[in-house]
């Protein structure tokens, strides 16, 4: 017979711990092991995708698609010029790449990180001009050339708006086709040929015909349509969507114009993003490029406005879409030009800047009431000197130029004092007032914006692009909306007064402001150089 006892709970313990004792390792190998299985899966199982804002109605199809393949597809949408500063520091967080131009991919540090590239869809950046001033300037007609534009530009009877060219896509391969074909459709540019003055003096009149610029190209469609312009550079496909609104709102629609000594194209290329990862990453992303450019998702893009036939002409066309009454030419080839190198481009963009680009004249308005006293006047100090240094934003291509005006208007309950330079290089004075600002009292949005109105009033719009900043930390509680708005229509004025929020601001006082002037707010309250850097872009 076996010894029969009653277990206490001295005798549970002892068993416990022999047990941890025994099994406790391998348990702890198992479940590690188990753990790293389980994060080898999610990797595995995970696409990261670079992408431009240009293909976020394209998310569903793409994200359909690695659903039903087992992959959890993650898209971060960005600006395409974004994507190289990302790649730069960053690439080891993304598998694969979308941008709309593959000249973006010349200016990383390491272009060998990029394989499997592809173009997907070509779109055109074209300048779209109403029909009616179109056909008023003869530019209705099969053998425009970039010259013919630039004559109607010269003759001041063409103006236009377009996006920024250092700081977008559309603007920059737009300036880089203009400034080859009127240089004569070389080989290739090089910096003896950028440097000609009788080209930059032609690259200058033509730029002398942009009234307003975007810092992007979605904003560039809104500003458009809630103002009283007549011609624009944008994408074919953007020209069509915006088409298609004009039309349903009864607005006159805008006639696509194709050089025929050459446009800027967009290739659109999807690539791999190499940085040793599994082997079926870029299984996957192969067949997601496939899939891409498949005959069934092609017509999709092709109802977006891409176009996605690779190369020749193409007359079998949805012409609702690529509607021939809007210019647009599916039957014709379109003749491109060769980008040139990184060292070349860079160049011509600070050309542009210094010698080519219109000027600005650019009027801040400065919030000094007393709720920006202490951490809040120090972080616009940084934020201004950071702008007005030369050589700290020559590297994210925001330097004002020499021929730039810019004009400080410091207010809290009533405008304080008006400080201004005739030279955009000549800044130094600009960044010791701003040491001398003393925050105090209440706040008055209103009547600096009038001063700024009247100031930027008596400026030629032949001469300069005229932009208004204001940055406020708080409820306007002096002035009237209304004495803004009266003095605006008063006068007629076509000039955007963009707005930064800081610490309390009031965001319903600054949209009414904007939506007055065709202008924008800017979120400040996580960083003022980061909304003032943005807002920089759009003058």
């Amino acid at each position: 017979m076996f010894n029969k006892r009653k277990f206490n709970l001295v005798d549970l313990v002892f068993i416990i711990l022999f047990v941890i004792v025994l099994i406790g390792p391998v348990l702890s190998g198992a479940i590690e092991s188990l753990s790293g299985k389980v994060e080898e899966f999610k990797t595995s199982s995970s696409f990261n995708l670079l992408c431009s804002k240009t293909f976020k109605e394209m998310e569903n199809d793409l994200k359909k698609f690695s659903k039903k393949n087992g992959i959890n597809l993650n898209i971060t949408y960005v600006d395409d010029l974004e994507v190289v500063d990302i790649l730069n520091t960053d690439y080891k967080s993304y598998d694969g790449v979308w941008i709309a131009n593959s000249i973006w991919f010349y200016m990383l540090d390491n272009g060998s990180i990029i394989t499997d590239s592809k173009s997907v869809a070509i779109d055109p950046v074209i300048m779209g001009v109403t029909h009616s001033k179109a056909n008023e300037l003869g530019l209705i007609r099969d053998n425009v050339t970039n010259n013919d534009l630039l004559e109607a530009v010269s003759s001041g009877k063409l103006h236009y708006v377009m996006t920024s060219v250092t700081q977008t896509n559309t603007g920059a391969t737009a300036f880089l086709g203009f400034l080859n074909s009127l240089a004569g459709s070389p080989d290739v540019l090089t910096e003896s040929i950028i440097h000609d003055s009788s080209l930059v003096s032609k690259m200058s009149t033509f730029f002398k015909g942009v009234d307003r610029v975007s810092g992007d190209e979605d904003y560039l469609t809104e500003m458009y349509l809630n103002g009283k312009y007549n011609a624009m550079i944008n994408y074919e496909s953007s020209f069509i969507n915006l088409n298609k609104r004009l039309v349903s709102e009864g607005k006159e629609p805008l006639y696509l114009i194709y050089p025929q000594d050459g446009v800027a194209l967009n290739d659109m290329p999807l690539a791999y993003v190499s940085h040793g990862q599994d082997s079926k990453k870029r299984e996957f992303f192969l067949e997601m490029q496939s899939y891409i450019r498949s005959d069934e998702v092609s017509l999709l893009m092709q109802e977006k406005g891409f176009r996605t036939w690779f190369g020749g002409v193409n007359d079998n066309v949805n012409k609702e879409i690529f509607n021939p009454d809007w210019g647009i030419k599916t039957g014709n080839y379109l003749k491109s030009f060769k980008y040139p190198s990184k060292k070349v481009m860079n160049e011509a963009f600070n050309l542009y800047i210094d010698a080519i680009r219109k000027p600005t004249h650019v009027v801040f308005l400065f919030d000094v009431s007393g709720s920006m006293y202490g951490e809040g006047i120090n972080e616009l100090r940084d934020a201004m000197t950071y702008l007005l240094d030369k050589e700290a934003t020559k590297a994210d291509m925001l330097q004002f130029s020499e021929a730039d005006k810019i004009t400080f208007i410091s207010f809290n309950y009533d405008v304080l004092k008006v400080y201004d330079t005739l030279s955009g290089s000549e800044t130094d004075k600009l960044t010791e007032y701003l040491d001398t600002l003393n925050p105090v009292g209440g706040t008055n949005i209103y009547s600096p914006s009038i001063e700024a109105l009247r100031i930027l009033r008596q400026v030629s719009s032949n001469d300069y692009t005229k932009t208004i900043i204001l940055m406020t930390d708080g409820y306007s509680n002096n002035g009237t909306y209304q004495e803004l708005e009266d003095y605006y229509h008063k006068y007629d004025l076509d000039i955007p007064i963009y707005s930064i929020t800081f610490g309390s601001s009031s965001e319903s006082q600054l949209n009414r402001i904007a939506s007055l002037t065709n202008g924008k707010v800017f979120d400040g309250k996580n960083g003022l150089k980061a909304a003032f850097k943005e807002v920089r872009s759009y003058n």
